[in-house]
C-alpha cells in the first residue's frame, strides 16, 4: 500500500473505501482514553511524559520496587475505577454492532472497550482490574486488592501536594518518601507474590493473545490504528503484518507513528471525534 499522504486528511467517504466492507480489525492505544481522564504515555512526538513505567523484571526483584508500585497505584486506582468509556469506545462497540468491526486489539489495560458494549476484544497488555498471584496463579479484582492495601496501610493517607499528577494505567506521581514504609499484600490463598495482571515493559505478551490478533487481521478487510503511536513493537507487528498482507493500514493519532511509513491514510485529528464522524458516516451507508 502506498504510505499516506500526511498533508491531506482523508475525508469520511475516502476512508470507508479504504477500509473496506469489513471486518476490520480495530487497534487502540493510550491516545483514545485521555478523553476518559486517563494520561497517555508519550506526546504527539512519540516522547515520554512522565517517568518510565515499571520494567517487568525491576517489580520481581525488589521489594522497593513493589512497595513504589502498590502505593503509587493504591492512589491511582480511585481515579482509574472511576474512568468511563468516551465517545471514541461507544463509536467502536457501534462499528462492531453494524458489522464492521470484527475485533479490537487493545493495548490499554483499562477495560473501557468492554464497558462499553464491545464483544470481541483482544486485551493484548490484560486488565489492571485483575491481580495475579505469581505463584498459585489465583486471580482477584482489583477492588478486593485495593481493600487489602486499605488494610494494611490505614494511615497511607498521603497529602494532595505529595501526589504531582495523574499517571497512565492506574498509576500516580508519589514523592518517594511516601511510600518507604508501605505494606505490600500477599496472596491470601498461599501468600504469594501478587502482581496486576498486566504485561509489564520489558515482559512478553502471551502467545496466545498475540496468535489470536493475528489470526484476527488475517481474516480482516483493513486495519485501524486509533490512538497509538506504535513505538512498543508488541503493537507494532501488527501493523506490519497487515502491511505485509496487502490489507490497508489506516491511523488516527494526533502525532506521529511509527507505521507512518507504511499507511493508506492518516487522520491527525482527537480520537472520539474521528471515530464519531466515521460511526455517522457508516450508519448513513447502512440505512
Amino acid at each position: 500500500m502506498p504510505a499516506a499522504d500526511p498533508t491531506t486528511a482523508p475525508d469520511t467517504a475516502t476512508l470507508l473505501a479504504l477500509l473496506g466492507a469489513g471486518p476490520w480489525v480495530v487497534l487502540t492505544g493510550a491516545g483514545l482514553s485521555t478523553n476518559s481522564g486517563i494520561p497517555a504515555y508519550r506526546d504527539r512526538h512519540g516522547q515520554w511524559q512522565h517517568a518510565k513505567p515499571i520494567q517487568h523484571q525491576e517489580f520481581l526483584a525488589s521489594e522497593l520496587v513493589r512497595r513504589r508500585y502498590w502505593a503509587r497505584s493504591h492512589v491511582g486506582w480511585q481515579a482509574m475505577s472511576r474512568a468511563e468509556p468516551n465517545a471514541g469506545h461507544r463509536a467502536i462497540a457501534e462499528l462492531e454492532r453494524l458489522g464492521l468491526v470484527g475485533t479490537v486489539i487493545t493495548q490499554n489495560v483499562d477495560g473501557l472497550h468492554h464497558q462499553a458494549g464491545s464483544q470481541s476484544v483482544i486485551e493484548l497488555h490484560g486488565s489492571i482490574a485483575r491481580v495475579l498471584c505469581l505463584s498459585c496463579q489465583r486471580r482477584y479484582p482489583r477492588a478486593q486488592v485495593q481493600a487489602l492495601l486499605q488494610a494494611g496501610n490505614p494511615l497511607f493517607d498521603p497529602p494532595p501536594s505529595a501526589v504531582s499528577r495523574a499517571a497512565p494505567d492506574g498509576d500516580a506521581h508519589l514523592e518517594d518518601q511516601h511510600y518507604t514504609g508501605f505494606q505490600v499484600p500477599v496472596c491470601p490463598a498461599c501468600q504469594g507474590l501478587l502482581k496486576p495482571d498486566v504485561v509489564f515493559f520489558g515482559d512478553n505478551v502471551p502467545r496466545e493473545r498475540v496468535a489470536a490478533a493475528s489470526q484476527a487481521i488475517e481474516g480482516a478487510s483493513a486495519m485501524l490504528v486509533v490512538g497509538s503511536s506504535l513505538q512498543v513493537y508488541s503493537g507494532f507487528r501488527f501493523a506490519e503484518q497487515a502491511h505485509r498482507l496487502g490489507k490497508p493500514v489506516i491511523a488516527i493519532n494526533q502525532g506521529v507513528t511509527r507505521a507512518d511509513a507504511l499507511l493508506a491514510a492518516k487522520l491527525d485529528q482527537d480520537c472520539s471525534e474521528a471515530l464519531t464522524q466515521l460511526m455517522s458516516g457508516c450508519q448513513v451507508a447502512k440505512a
